[in-house]
């Protein structure tokens, strides 16, 4: 239900007889982790979950949560959100609490703030009154920042809490069940709907509550609230439509939203818009239910002029402008009957890096597009996101230092329309009278919370080198490191070669006969190039390493073109359009000889989630 929060790693975590812990965690996608024989090993009658995507710290499977500590009492943790001061945390927690930090990722310095105030009581068991303690003197009073957190204590309870602004959103819902209540914590009201759970309320900011393993419940204002501020942008584009969040309707206020951006429309384009735009389009999903109204308020059709692939992710939160790009075209395709020789309005949520948006507006020409508006619900981005949304480093926003006609300039488009920072807190606060503020920093530059001094080149170092890492596919979690077609996952296969240079080497044509048949049947080839120096009797010998993944595709992806490899170019057609790659390390040489100077040595069969050869040459 709530996949779309997260598609980096999920886990889970329950505690069962004896406050026994069960854990089932690891990159990918929830289809991907879990898996019916892994969830019948999750006993008990609490636990946690999370999806994670990367704000602060690495993608590395060592990040994904709940994290866990087994001192004290054994307690695990799940987090939402950004801590601002995490490297005064750091260095507190080593110099002073004298615990090891194993990752960047801040959940992990919460969990041992809060740890390392529990233990300080010296008690063998502890109790509710050591828990509200604990999370005021540490959390509290030491992490800045916006967070939801949920932690369980093996054998005790569950304990929810939530940032003193409320920046984060948390709910807890409730179930009667012929045995007794049932008690969740959740990101967003629409889990709460699906399970059953009929009544449901937002933990108010600043205020813990902690359900025993009995189902006794304990309600306390920890801290103090601050200054009520919701992050808006989880109404913009985070959560799903038929969520409720601090009293406000997702749904309702994206038609307010559709309603201001028609207003708006109408001053920059003119009264009669009918004769400057033919028809409203939406970018799927988010921007669906405000094109829409946006459409009606205008007088203007509305038509899905793009379809959307269900099974690729999110292009918001993917790594790297490249991947991005590429991921748009393989996530969305434009239909030149809705385009062709019409004004089109494209309207979607925002406009953050400008990678989507002008891969959009390219598509909508292609197909036949005469003008292409775009429309923004939200107004421009240009500041950086602390509390828990990756949306980028502000260099890498569209809008930093740049107006609106040199943003249409840098997507192709003929205008940008943005929605106004006014109209857009009316959209939300016009639904809960009580919320007079929004945290809007990522559009204004200022923040609900005091910023630690050097936190900003501290987050984007952090985000820059997660980049990297998953790119590169250097991380620990071992992460695929290019985003892979869904269509691939029925079987990989591994053949790693070692290959000595005693002189020149050869490969036959023969090599990309085979790699052409691997293609034709299904096979996807990734390579990967290493070196090894390895030193004997004072010699040094250089071995390369090329390692090939061979991955089976299902049926209905199955590459039925010939595919050829040669001189280091992949080439592949996929349905309708073809991706290459190049490698520059990797070359298949012809020669006239046609003769290959490699013996085998040896091979080895290895055990992995299928059946993989490790074969050596040299």
């Amino acid at each position: 239900m709530l996949q779309h929060r997260g598609q980096d790693a999920a886990g889970i975590v329950t505690c069962g007889p004896k406050g026994r812990l069960y854990q089932n965690k690891g990159n990918g996608m929830v289809r991907d982790v879990f898996h019916e024989e892994q969830l019948k090993g999750l006993r008990g009658n609490m636990g946690l979950a999370h999806l994670r995507y990367p704000t602060a710290g690495s993608s590395a499977q060592s990040e994904a949560q709940p994290f866990y500590v087994n001192s004290p009492y054994g307690i695990v943790f799940a987090h939402n959100g950004n801590i601002v001061n995490s490297i005064e945390l750091r260095e507190y927690l080593d110099q002073d609490a004298h615990r090891h930090i194993n990752t960047d990722s801040d959940s992990e310095l919460m969990l041992n703030i809060f740890a390392n105030k529990l233990q300080e009581t010296g008690k063998a068991r502890c109790n509710e009154e050591d828990i509200f303690t604990a999370l005021k003197e540490g959390i509290y009073d030491q992490c800045n920042g916006g967070f939801a957190c949920v932690a369980m204590l093996a054998g005790f309870g569950i304990i929810g809490f939530r940032d003193p602004n409320g920046i984060r959103p948390l709910v807890l819902g409730e179930r009667e069940t012929e045995h007794g209540v049932d008690y969740m914590f959740a990101s967003e009201s629409v889990v709460h709907d699906a399970l059953g759970f009929k009544k449901y309320y937002d933990v108010k900011p600043g205020e813990a509550i902690i359900i025993t393993k009995d189902g006794l419940k304990t309600v306390r204002q920890v801290t103090p609230a601050g200054t009520f501020a919701p992050d808006i942008f989880e109404y913009v584009y985070f959560a799903r439509p038929d969520s409720v969040l601090d009293g406000i309707s997702v749904y309702r206020s994206r038609l307010a939203m559709g309603d201001k951006l028609a207003e708006t429309v109408k001053k920059l384009v003119g009264e009669n818009v009918q004769e400057h735009i033919d028809v409203v389009v939406p970018v799927p999903d988010t921007s669906r239910v405000a094109a829409l109204q946006c459409s009606w308020a205008l007088g203007l059709k509305y038509r899905e002029g793009f379809i959307k692939n269900r099974y690729v992710g999110r292009t918001f939160i993917m790594p790297g402008q490249q991947m991005r790009r590429k991921n748009v075209r393989r996530k969305l395709n434009a239909m030149a009957l809705e385009f062709a020789g019409k004004n089109v309005l494209i309207v979607d949520d925002s406009i953050v890096r400008g990678t989507t948006s002008k891969e959009i507006v390219q598509m909508a020409r292609d197909a036949g597009a005469k003008k292409v508006y775009f429309a923004s619900c939200a107004p421009p981005i240009r500041h950086a996101h602390i509390y828990g949304i990756d949306l980028a480093d502000t260099r890498e926003l569209v809008a930093f230092d740049r107006d609106e006609q040199q943003i249409a300039e840098e997507i192709g488009a003929d205008m940008v329309i943005y929605q106004t920072l006014d109209d857009l807190k009316e959209t939300c606060s016009q639904f809960n009278p009580a919320l007079k503020e929004f945290e809007v920093g990522v559009f204004t530059g200022e923040y609900v919370t005091p910023v630690a001094a050097g936190y900003f080149e501290h987050l984007e170092s952090l985000r820059s080198e997660n980049v990297k890492q998953r790119l590169n596919g250097i991380n620990g979690g071992g992460d695929i490191p290019e985003y892979r077609h869904p269509g691939f996952r029925s079987g990989t296969y591994i053949l790693v070669f070692l290959i000595s240079f005693s002189g020149i080497l050869w490969v036959q044509t023969g090599v990309s006969w085979v790699f052409a048949q691997l293609f034709r049947y299904g096979y996807e080839i990734q390579c990967w190039l290493s070196q090894l120096i390895v030193i004997r009797n004072g010699k040094a010998f250089v071995y390369l390493y090329i390692v090939l993944t061979f991955t089976k595709s299902r049926p209905e992806m199955q590459c039925t073109n010939p595919c050829v490899v040669r001189r280091g170019i992949e080439y592949r057609p996929y349905g309708d359009h073809v991706s290459w790659y190049w490698s520059s390390n990797v070359k298949i040489v012809r020669s006239k000889r046609q003769r290959v100077r490699i013996g085998v040595r040896h091979a080895v069969v290895l055990t992995q989630t299928s059946a993989s050869l490790a074969v050596t040459f040299g």
